[in-house]
């Protein structure tokens, strides 16, 4: 039977694809005590080496991000991410939730990698894989500080959040805005708030996600609606109100991206739906397979973000369609310049022989 802790999406803890072993309860009627309704986030730094990750994946719109957490506190159950937990040794479940990194010392690292005279400038994304914004931010300022060095050195970045604390940089933000220099994508999975606390626990409510939306375009910053992940049968039908509701705000893009069930998550997913959706539970699966090949997941180029068949062909239809209708520009954010980069002091202690 599935366990619900107060504010966690995941209902379970399984063992990482790379255990040597596995643990399973077994009731055996000897142990009388209460399970706790709630668990505690612990957080430790992690001594990162580099900070900008190069991606070589061709269905990614970027070549460089950054990842200020490993982690989420936000505790979606339909998190890409998750799976990324089992290189620590630890579960995408509860602990993708619950056991959290940051990137100790992130300004510095940033700071000496674009100071090298190697370093090519490229659009750096700041949120790619765990949300740059989740609660955690409001204490360690990781997040922040990354945006300081990107502001000083005025080099071009996109954010993807969902949390409303990306508001607090909007001093920040409106500088880089004003040359051009930033683009922020707001995820918006639904527009309905019961459904948002299944999804999304401890993320922003819709309505905070569109007033994210509106404060950032005042601000100058060009912003976009990622609808993310469409969840056949619990969210696709709400794909046009969720992109006009955000063209109304102010977005002036948009981008989709279809439910993904890589490793782990595929495990984590089947749980959620079962608890919270069982009467719907076969019917998504069955729509997800007619996307995937008849699998849980496709992690091919091409077809892993927008699926394949007759429902993926509708989705994405249905999609151009809504764009259209409410002045939407499809895909990736708008290019940002690179010239204006200015290389920060290298402190490294090398001379410069000036040949």
């Amino acid at each position: 039977m599935a366990t619900y802790f107060k504010g966690r999406g995941a209902l379970s803890n399984p063992a990482n694809r790379f255990a040597a072993t596995r643990v399973a309860d077994v009731a055996d009627g000897w142990s009388l005590q209460e399970m706790p309704d709630s668990i505690a986030t612990q957080v430790r730094p992690e001594r990162a080496r580099t900070l900008i990750t190069t991606n070589q994946s061709p269905d990614i719109p970027f070549e460089q991000s950054i990842n200020p957490y490993r982690g989420c506190e936000h505790g979606c159950p339909y998190c890409y991410a998750r799976p990324s937990h089992a290189y620590l040794d630890l579960s995408p479940g509860l602990d993708f939730e619950t056991h959290l990194f940051y990137k100790a010392d992130a300004a510095q690292l940033l700071r000496a990698e674009l100071a090298k005279r190697s370093y090519v400038c490229k659009p750096i994304t700041v949120g790619a894989n765990t949300d740059p914004y989740q609660p955690l931010e409001k204490r360690l300022k990781v997040t922040r500080s990354i945006l300081e060095v990107l502001r000083d050195t005025r080099h071009p970045v996109t954010i993807i959040t969902k949390g409303a604390l990306i508001v607090r940089d909007l001093d920040l933000l409106g500088e880089l805005a004003r040359d051009g220099l930033v683009n922020v994508m707001v995820t918006v999975t639904t527009l309905d708030n019961d459904t948002k606390r299944l999804l999304e626990p401890r993320a922003a409510a819709p309505l905070a996600r569109l007033k994210i939306i509106r404060q950032l375009t005042q601000c100058g910053v060009n912003v976009g609606v990622l609808v993310a992940p469409v969840i056949p049968a619990i969210t696709e039908h709400e794909l046009e109100q969720v992109l006009a509701a955000a063209a109304e705000a102010g977005a002036r893009y948009a981008g989709y991206v279809i439910l993904r069930l890589p490793h782990e998550l595929k495990i984590l997913f089947r749980e959620w739906l079962e608890a919270h959706y069982p009467a719907r539970a076969a019917h998504v699966m069955s729509i997800i397979h007619s996307m995937r090949g008849g699998q849980d997941n496709d992690p091919r180029f091409g077809s892993r973000m927008r699926g394949m068949g007759p429902f993926a062909q509708l989705l994405r239809a249905r999609f151009q369609l809504a764009c259209t209708r409410n002045g939407l520009a499809r895909g990736a954010a708008p290019p940002l310049p690179t010239s204006l980069f200015r290389a920060p002091p290298d402190k490294s202690g090398q001379i410069a022989l000036g040949f």
